[in-house]
């Protein structure tokens, strides 16, 4: 059931670019690629190649689809990434032995390695945002909460 929001944009205001929620999210989204992207062309990723390689770091052998659930990206986006980091020689896709619907990402030893290379990228964001560490576990929160709002209440 959905709830009604608690304050309602007035007339007036709804439409100017500032009063945009998502305007905000959408440029602070860019901010952050800007300040992630030396980073990551240091270590030859894009972000979302990136995205992918913290998810195999932290729990490797993952199934296309389970990568997917985690990044909240389908396989028609995911594929092409996982195909570009294979050929970087990053990971390996092979069919699983049980299922040959699915597909098993593993890391190579270059993409273990490549873990130690990006140790330095998290602080490097946490100094760039000029923020404590609880003021980013409070808006990381907030963000979390929207996320789950907005999704269960897309409107399908």
């Amino acid at each position: 059931m959905k709830t009604k929001p608690a304050i309602k944009p007035n007339a007036a205001s709804a439409l100017l670019l500032d009063q945009q929620l998502c305007f905000a999210l959408y440029s602070a989204n860019l901010a952050m690629h800007k300040v992630y992207r030396p980073l990551l062309n240091a270590l030859g990723l894009t972000y979302p190649q990136y995205l992918v390689m913290l998810v195999l770091w932290e729990d490797d052998a993952l199934t296309v689809s389970a990568i997917g659930e985690r990044l909240y990206l389908d396989s028609a986006t995911l594929t092409p990434l996982l195909k570009r980091l294979e050929t970087a020689g990053l990971l390996t896709r092979t069919r699983a032995a049980d299922d040959e619907r699915q597909v098993v990402i593993d890391l190579t030893a270059k993409g273990r390695h490549l873990r130690q290379r990006a140790q330095d990228v998290p602080s490097a964001v946490f100094c760039a945002a000029e923020c404590s560490s609880g003021e980013l576990r409070a808006i990381k929160a907030e963000l979390e909460r929207l996320r789950g709002n907005l999704t269960r209440n897309r409107g399908e």
